[in-house]
């Protein structure tokens, strides 16, 4: 989405501890959601379970920005994370179908919804912690 179309509307989508959030915004265009995170650049998605998914590697790897890796690289702490964030990762890109994933490493579809569910399941456990211990 070109930032020089009008936003209409605006409204937080979901919020999560240490100022991380994904933001739903509308155009006359279209409704995109919008995960924001301090020291990151941002990035839409026409998905909301997408920009969640996005949000769990953000946590997952304790924060990245792809602000220098250009348009196809990938953040070097989600490489050194390992396969299932990768694949979480991938997952979050515009051709990162699960069947696309399970061709690269050469799995199934089944073991790629695997990891990717490993990811969305320590990041919510990392958020909980952090909750726990009271950081907002």
């Amino acid at each position: 989405m070109s930032r020089s179309e009008p936003i209409e509307d605006e409204t937080v989508y979901r919020e999560y501890v240490l100022h991380v959030r994904i933001v739903e915004h509308s155009t006359p265009a279209r409704t995109a959601y919008r995960f924001e995170a301090p020291h990151h650049c941002g990035v839409d998605f026409d998905d909301p379970e997408k920009a969640e998914l996005y949000a769990d590697v953000y946590f997952d790897v304790n924060g990245f920005d792809e602000e220098k890796v250009g348009e196809e690289g990938v953040p070097p702490a989600i490489i050194q994370a390992g396969r299932d964030t990768l694949a979480a990762y991938f997952h979050t890109q515009p051709y990162g179908s699960i069947n696309w994933i399970a061709s690269f490493y050469g799995f199934k579809p089944e073991r790629t919804q695997r990891l990717i569910n490993r990811v969305r399941k320590r990041a919510t456990k990392i958020r909980e912690g952090a909750a726990e211990r009271g950081v907002a």
